[in-house]
């Protein structure tokens, strides 16, 4: 009987690597982007680190869009 020992490696998909690289590519993204920055909106003025601001504006506009999706039939 042969056993097929696959390795480690060669058992993740390639969904799971392009996984693995967005949360490498993320991670490096928050450590350059750490500095605080003040955000003006009307009358509240806001400091937070630069990431967050972003991550923050990328929710907002990723509701907008499942809110205004239309449904097919």
């Amino acid at each position: 009987m042969a056993t097929e020992s696959r390795s480690f490696l060669s058992r993740i998909s390639p969904t799971q690597w392009a996984a693995l690289a967005l949360t490498v590519l993320a991670v490096l993204f928050v450590i350059e982007n750490r500095t605080k920055v003040t955000i003006e909106f009307l009358l509240i003025s806001v400091q937070s680190p630069m990431w967050l601001i972003l991550l923050v504006m990328f929710a907002i506009g990723w509701i907008a869009g499942v809110l205004t999706v239309r449904k097919r039939r």
